[in-house]
């Protein structure tokens, strides 16, 4: 994340069932520079899975798991290509 912990993007993927988390997450991607990190805060449960296994495909660099100021799960990607 940039300096002082936050992402450089976040998603509100809040209500969106799998897999339109991880499609946001596809879309949103090359709005962000190489080095730079996407969250994505998301209720669906799924998306504790979907988002590092997506990672894993892609090449990208699953940060971890942390949550969003309301509480909410936020899975943040740093983009490494």
């Amino acid at each position: 994340m940039s300096a002082g912990g936050a992402p450089d993007l976040e998603l509100d993927c809040r209500g969106l069932r799998c897999p339109l988390p991880v499609v946001e997450l596809a879309r949103a991607l090359p709005r962000v520079a190489v080095g730079e990190v996407l969250a994505v805060v998301a209720t669906d449960p799924a998306a504790r899975h979907d988002v590092p296994a997506w990672c894993r495909m892609r090449g990208q660099e699953y940060v971890g798991e942390d949550v969003a100021a309301d509480g909410c799960p936020r899975f943040a990607v740093r983009r490494t290509t």
